[in-house]
């Protein structure tokens, strides 16, 4: 397992969700990422889900 690292953010600033999910591989972190993103409410909002080094798995303003 990886971890990754979910923020969501509104319009002014103000981080809605920071958290660290697992996931087996970048794959899967998009896929089950999306997934979650939906359940949270939050997929118009920006967000972002880097993996550890930094790299952007997803990504929306």
């Amino acid at each position: 397992m990886a971890n990754f690292y979910f923020t969501a953010f509104e319009k002014t600033g103000e981080i809605l969700f920071n958290e660290v999910w697992e996931f087996e591989n970048e794959q899967q972190a998009k896929i089950e990422g999306q997934k979650r993103i939906e359940e949270k409410g939050v997929q118009d909002k920006t967000h972002r889900l880097v993996n550890s080094q930094g790299k952007v798995i997803l990504f929306h303003v």
